[in-house]
């Protein structure tokens, strides 16, 4: 008889040796690079049943794939990113069985989650093509099992699992960031259409565009900020400067200029305007007494526009700035000249006016979750026919997919989410650094949705 207590381990070792088995196998006639792969793949596996978060770490790392995977192997229904994050979840909700006991955490999210999830099921039920409302449905059953296995697993030890986490979110930030400027700036060849000023290119990393590009840059940027803020108030609190804390400040702030010169390297508005925001919610929150808050965000916003009365922002910078507001207008776009100058803006524009269009006919629940390319033909403008996937404004895109009913789900989701966020600003540096991080995240992800949508590419 097998005692509870050591049926794992038993059934570990059984495992390890049948696997040790088949590599020994394979080793005797698969090429070296080919038994590399089976290797790491192997090591992976293991890992990821010893520990889940392990796995989740590496799919965090691998998610940005998604596209560049598609494009150069194929498309397929999952990446490498995908694969191993259902390897992940499969891992905890097996573990929970075999113990007897499926533990789900009891969350302050949970219910806004699981609300805003069976509105966008019940909008399904007239969907014209439910394909595409069940790919967007499993992105939120994913959000809200990601959510449940960090909660879980990271119970004995939550500041260690935090940390952890956001070190593996600026790693894959920071491989696209590198990434992406070496594109902008030192291949010195791209996409024709990614061209600025006749000698840069648009960095787009593994996304193979700039916006989602940019978009996730961004959000691990404001990340990294607010990790370097944290650790400059435990650094500054501390009675005595030490070496390991000021490395990690010093390795913190550098992960920031790193990735703020990939955010540039995007050449995105939206990600742009996202970082604004994102910043100017960290400032504010930063300092426990609001008008030092407050005050700082003055001074900052009195620099800022005495360096851009005496043209100290580059001019190219500038003007991609500004462009949009030129350019935008409301009311119908359908008569307007369009040219190489104000395309991007119009284009947007006109996608705003499809979604309008579908709410108008399904004000209440909408054409479907998912369902904004699918529906678009029937409100296409007449020199707008591609669907482009979805509306370049997350909230318009919700109303046209899950009706005025959906999108205050998904408002009290976030209301929750922001509440929680601020609640936690009461915790000591340097973990106050990650919450301040995160809030700026939240601000700059809901910004960035009012010209894009970013829930793409994993």
């Amino acid at each position: 008889m097998v005692l509870p207590g050591r049926e794992t381990a038993v059934w570990g070792q059984w495992v390890s040796l049948l696997l040790a088995l088949l590599l020994g196998g394979l080793a005797v006639w698969l090429p070296p690079l080919w038994l590399g792969g089976v290797v790491a793949i192997t090591a992976v596996f293991l890992l990821t049943l010893i520990q889940p978060l392990f796995g989740l770490g590496l799919a965090l790392l691998l998610g940005p794939l998604g596209a560049w995977e598609s494009l150069v192997l194929g498309s397929s229904v999952l990446d490498s990113g995908q694969l191993l994050l259902l390897l992940t979840l499969a891992v905890w909700l097996g573990r929970g069985l075999r113990n007897g006991r499926l533990f789900i955490p009891h969350t302050f999210l949970s219910i806004p989650l699981a609300l805003f999830i069976l509105v966008a099921i019940l909008t399904l039920f007239n969907a014209p093509a439910l394909t595409f409302g069940l790919r967007e449905l499993i992105k939120w059953v994913e959000i809200g099992l990601i959510m449940l296995l960090v909660a879980d697993c990271g119970r004995e030890a939550p500041k260690q699992t935090a940390w952890l986490l956001v070190g593996l979110l600026l790693l894959a930030g920071l491989s696209q960031a590198l990434g992406g400027f070496w594109q902008f700036a030192l291949r010195g060849d791209g996409p024709a259409h990614f061209l600025i000023n006749g000698r840069f290119y648009r960095a787009y990393g593994t996304f193979m565009q700039p916006n989602p590009f940019g978009g996730f840059v961004n959000l691990m940027t404001l990340l990294a900020l607010g990790v370097t803020v944290g650790l400059l108030g435990w650094v500054w609190s501390r009675s005595r400067w030490e070496k390991w804390p000021l490395l990690a400040l010093g390795a913190a702030a550098a992960s920031t200029g790193l990735l703020t010169l990939g955010l540039i390297s995007s050449w995105s508005r939206g990600a742009w305007l996202g970082f604004a925001a994102g910043g100017a919610a960290l400032v504010f929150f930063w300092p426990r007494r609001r008008w030092l808050g407050v005050a700082m965000l003055g001074v900052i916003t009195a620099v800022f526009l005495l360096g851009s009365s005496f043209n100290f922002i580059p001019a190219a910078i500038s003007n991609r700035l500004t462009s949009f507001s030129d350019d935008f207008r409301l009311g119908d776009v359908r008569g307007v000249d369009v040219n190489d100058n104000n395309y991007a803006v119009i284009e947007r524009l006109a996608h705003w006016q499809a979604a309008l269009g579908m709410a108008r006919d399904e004000l209440w629940l909408g054409v479907g979750f998912g369902n904004y390319e699918p529906a678009y033909a029937d409100y296409a403008l007449i020199n707008w026919p591609a669907p482009l996937g979805h509306a370049h404004n997350y909230y318009l895109n919700l109303l046209a997919e899950v009706g005025v009913v959906g999108l205050l789900a998904y408002a009290l989701l976030w209301t929750a989410v922001f509440y929680q966020t601020i609640h936690l600003l009461s915790v000591d540096w340097p973990q106050r650094g990650i919450v301040l991080g995160l809030l700026a995240v939240w601000v700059g992800l809901s910004v960035h949705h009012l010209v894009d949508k970013l829930y793409v590419n994993n």
